[in-house]
């Protein structure tokens, strides 16, 4: 008889047994290699079988018998694991690529092992406790997602540190951005840090408060918050050479300004902190309430009110669908038509068995999010390299790219249903992926809804009482959402940043093309860290978390460097700063990014790629994995005192 008809082991037995009725088998096969080194679970009879993109596979594609097989292998596995007290035992890195490949049935290289174990915790990403001189310290810039982990790495290393957010609470984007329907269009359980898996996602795809509320908690587990100095702006820092410090500028809820002196500066204030308001003329005669979804007034009362939103982006698909059913009306001011992709998890909840599985067996939770972690990185980078033979380069980059572009413009046909006629204002006519991948939150079926109005003239003006078209058509709207998105190509604006040579990043980069080494060090910025900065966003896919893990770790080597060297500053070569920068130039070349049918906020007014990484999770993971000394000027202290 087996084990699963009773109640036996640690814990509570019954539950386990009616968690794993719901797990995903691929992942509870991983769990079973990896708790009992047997290898023939990740074999036939019970290799998965191949499923429809981006889904999750719970089923494995076996049937039922064998199913039930490998959940009652899996219940005896984990109890003797409890007894042994060995949750995640210690795994050979060389094993886990080929484990991960046979369950995702597809080729994960072996080079990929280290980076896995990492994301799988087996392998830490900590630089280990420092012992910095006295009067050693770090300024963080910002407290949302990546200051948090820049934080949180600081008090682990036992850094002194202060971080300065100019918001009333942490958070950054999640705290901000409160517009109905926010959430984000990352799977949750890879929208988390490698070091702090959240077994509690209720969703696959959760909401913005869900959001907060991790982060949140993160920084109250780590004891980060009494170091955040909240309601205070930076308003810019200055590179004292003589002394190797940085003076920075900022100013407190009070409006008193006040001046910090630190060794280290960390830039983690994000791309999408600055809302970008476009010059409508007459917009500030309108008589009713005028918001940008980064700045949402929950107050406003939607209910009856015709209700204009200005832009189709990211943020414009989650706010339409969610207040159709309460406004009268609608009106969508469409300038550019997007591409959508639709995700079976989207509006899916996580089940209450699959959240106590998380939680009581920590490796399910983990080898889950390496599945994910897969699925939504680096195996969708090749599709995105532009094919110089391909004969259709106006609609699509190579053959990949074009069966993309057929599915996706059918899923539009699907979902626009007997509304033909929108057909030619939905479907885009430049490739898939040129511009962000947005995931459809109901856009489509919601804009062909009879009290949706999809309007795709140009905005001409503003009057009082409504927005009028370039035909000088007036359609007059009670309330305007500007979901224009965010200054992304402005790196860290406002701030003034003065380094070593006395001119500011604004003098060395212009307005919209910000460089550095790495994403993270520009030269003549001694002890100048960017988190979060230029060519660093992942846009085959995946999460931003990811690299800001790997810049983080990056910037705490230098500052061990910084330590144990007994250095006054790290300043990036010039000759090391541009070779990288012409390395990520020509290879952007060759990217979708730079195909130049449609407009994209990866690139500046030059045609420059300044947003997104040309690299997959695996090349800048090897290029950020160890601070290179020969890279940087080192200034030792007795020269610079």
């Amino acid at each position: 008889m087996s084990t699963m008809d009773g109640d036996q082991g640690p814990g509570d037995a019954t539950r386990l047994r009616s968690a794993l009725e719901v797990a995903n088998i691929p992942t509870l096969l991983l769990v079973l290699a990896h708790l009992t080194g047997d290898e023939r679970w990740l074999d036939e009879p019970y290799r998965p079988r191949r499923a429809e993109p981006l889904s999750d596979n719970d089923t494995a594609g076996l049937p039922e018998s064998l199913q039930r097989e490998v959940r009652e292998a899996a219940y005896d596995a984990i109890l003797a694991s409890e007894g042994a007290g060995t949750a995640i035992p210690p795994i050979d890195v060389g094993r886990i690529a080929g484990m991960l490949s046979a369950a995702l049935t597809e080729d994960v290289p072996e080079e990929y092992g280290e980076l896995l174990a990492e994301e799988l915790g087996l392998v830490s990403r900590d630089v280990g406790p420092l012992r910095p001189p006295g009067g050693f310290r770090a300024v963080v810039i910002g407290a949302g997602m990546s200051g948090i982990c820049m934080a949180v790495k600081l008090e682990a290393a036992g850094i002194d540190y202060v971080v300065l957010e100019k918001d009333p609470d942490l958070g950054g984007t999640w705290l901000e951005n409160v517009y109905p329907g926010c959430g984000v269009d990352t799977p949750s359980h890879f929208y988390s840090f490698s070091f702090e898996p959240n077994a509690e996602w209720s969703r696959y795809f959760p909401k913005r408060d869900e959001v907060w509320n991790y982060f949140a908690r993160i920084a109250d587990s780590h004891g980060i918050r009494r170091r955040i100095r909240f309601s205070t702006e930076v308003a810019g820092a200055e590179y004292d050479s003589d002394r190797s410090l940085w003076r920075v500028r900022a100013r407190d809820a009070d409006g008193r300004e006040f001046e910090l002196e630190t060794p280290v500066l960390i830039s983690a204030v994000g791309q999408v902190n600055r809302p970008s308001v476009p010059p409508i003329e007459g917009i500030e005669d309108f008589t009713g309430p005028v918001m940008h979804t980064a700045r949402w007034r929950r107050e406003v009362d939607l209910a009856g009110k015709r209700v204009a939103v200005v832009g189709t982006g990211a943020s414009a698909m989650q706010l339409v669908p969610a207040i159709a059913d309460e406004a009268a009306r609608v009106l969508v001011f469409q300038r550019t038509k997007q591409w959508a992709l639709p995700h079976p998890n989207y509006s899916r909840d996580v089940p209450e068995g699959v959240r106590y599985l998380m939680s009581r067996v920590p490796l399910y939770a983990r080898w889950y999010r390496l599945r994910t972690f897969w699925n939504f990185g680096d195996r969708l980078y090749d599709p995105l390299l532009i094919d110089p033979d391909w004969p259709h380069q106006d609609r699509s980059i190579n053959a990949a790219n074009e069966k993309h572009r057929v599915f996706l413009s059918r899923h539009i046909e699907r979902e626009l249903g007997e509304r033909t006629d929108l057909l030619d204002d939905c479907v885009p006519d430049y490739p898939p992926y040129v511009k962000r991948p947005l995931l459809d939150n109901g856009w489509f079926r919601t804009v062909a809804r009879p009290d949706v109005d999809l309007i795709t003239e140009g905005i001409a003006k503003v009057t009082a009482s409504g927005v009028v078209t370039e035909s000088g058509e007036e359609h007059e709207v009670d309330v305007i959402a500007l979901a224009t998105g965010f200054k992304i190509l402005q790196f860290l604006w406002p701030m003034e940043i003065r380094g070593s040579h006395g001119k500011t990043l604004r003098q060395v980069w212009g307005e919209d093309d910000a460089r550095a080494y790495l994403g993270v060090t520009v030269p003549g910025f001694p002890n100048f860290f960017v988190i979060n900065g230029p060519n660093t966003f992942a846009g085959h896919g995946g999460s931003a978390i990811i690299a800001t893990e790997f810049e983080v770790r990056y910037t705490m080597q230098a500052i061990r460097r910084i330590v144990e060297a007994g250095l006054a500053s790290v300043d990036v070569r010039e000759d090391v700063f541009w070779d990288y920068n012409k390395e990520v130039d020509e290879m952007l070349a060759r990217m979708i990014w730079s195909h130049t049918k449609t407009s994209t906020y990866f690139r500046n007014d030059a045609g420059r790629i300044v947003v997104n990484s040309p690299w997959k999770y695996i090349d800048y993971w090897a290029r950020t994995k160890d601070f290179e000394p020969g890279d940087y000027e080192e200034v030792p202290k007795e020269v610079a005192s």
